[in-house]
């Protein structure tokens, strides 16, 4: 099998509706973008489909740098491709997500071309999975805890928030939701970025208190020892390596400095489904979780690949709760069967693919 054509195919992407923020500075949801699926075709009639956000960035990446690349190339020899993409990124430094959207078109060709869903390709570990409700941030403590009422009610067993960025608000926030729900429901947290070392160390230790799960991505990533010292003085586990460059490198450093209770794994900013089995296969054997970050189809075959693994990300975008498609009544989701990734209705369409709601896109089709 040879790759005979890669091309961009511009997507509109309508403005989200309604508008959210992650936390107070952080943008959420986006504007109208130009999208872009990108397609590699190979002689024997199998497409590989990807998608980006970023389309003219994409678009400009291929033309200077990967169709010549790709093209001839045996697609099955991903191992290979994922090396050379790593060559290639010496010259463009890409943007993290690039080296995602072209490996993930190259592993639905090779799942298409054994006739099996994405997640047996990989070996699959599981068939379904727990999810959690995953809030973008609401406007007042009363706001969430009846969010979180909605979520519990429709089945989701654990929560995840998303708050202001105020380290004195957020802590009081994640008390009053633990005293609300008690103690038997998994609660988590995600800082979008937002702290210095004292404001993380401020609110870690009251998530501490609240016996939270997780505490996420408080500070930058740039800076592993600021992550050592935020581990040295807190107690909640700190979920490390959601954007950090470098994918299964840079979760190696932070593995190895010892502030990693568990990373993240992911379709697009970890390097694809190829950085993402890495970085799980590296973090089971120091005996940490490698939680996938994000909805959406391909998440959902990882989810049901990676061992250390617990839970999918279900993002809750409005007050007014809505379970999505692929979360079942108990609060599951289930393994896809289609062979490769299953974006083929939507390419069908012209729509954007399913991991857009992580991030508050709708596709066209859900404009209708």
């Amino acid at each position: 099998m040879k790759i005979i054509a890669v091309e961009v195919v511009r997507v509109r992407i309508p403005a989200y509706s309604p508008a959210f923020v992650w936390r107070d500075g952080l943008p959420g949801s986006e504007p109208e973008l130009d999208g872009a699926w990108l397609v590699v075709r190979t002689d024997e009639g199998i497409d590989g489909l990807s998608f980006t956000l970023r389309g003219a960035i994409l678009q400009d990446i291929v033309d200077r740098r990967l169709r010549a690349e790709l093209l001839g190339q045996d697609p099955l020899a991903r191992e290979y491709l994922w090396h050379r993409l790593w060559e290639i990124d010496r010259i463009d430094r890409f943007p993290v997500h690039i080296i995602g959207v072209v490996d993930i078109a190259i592993w639905d060709i090779g799942a298409k071309a054994a006739k099996l869903p994405l997640a047996q390709l990989l070996g699959s570990f599981r068939t379904s999975i727990p999810a959690y409700a995953s809030t973008v941030t609401f406007g007042s403590i009363e706001e969430y805890l009846d969010v979180a009422d909605q979520c519990l009610e429709l089945g989701f067993p654990a929560i995840k928030l998303h708050a202001w960025g105020d380290a004195r608000r957020d802590a009081e926030l994640s008390l009053a939701l633990r005293e609300h729900v008690g103690p038997d429901v998994p609660l988590m947290y995600d800082g979008s970025a937002a702290f210095d070392l004292l404001d993380a160390t401020y609110l870690g230790r009251a998530l501490s208190e609240a016996d939270y799960l997780w505490y996420e991505e408080p500070m930058k990533e740039f800076s592993v020892t600021a992550y050592q010292r935020l581990a040295e003085r807190v107690d909640v586990p700190l979920l490390v390596c959601e954007v950090a460059e470098g994918a299964h490198m840079a979760t190696a450093d932070y593995i190895a400095s010892g502030c990693a209770s568990a990373v993240r794994a992911g379709s697009l900013l970890r390097g694809g489904v190829t950085g993402a089995m890495r970085i799980a296969h590296l973090a089971d054997s120091f005996h940490l979780r490698a939680e996938v970050h994000g909805g959406g189809l391909v998440n959902t075959h990882l989810c049901m690949a990676i061992k250390n693994t617990t839970y999918y990300e279900a993002l809750v975008d409005s007050p007014q709760v809505v379970r999505p498609a692929e979360v079942d009544a108990n609060g599951d989701v289930h393994a896809l069967t289609a062979p490769g990734v299953g974006w083929e209705s939507q390419w069908a369409v012209g729509g954007a693919p399913q991991e857009l709601l992580d991030i508050g896109i709708r596709s066209p089709e859900d404009e209708k």
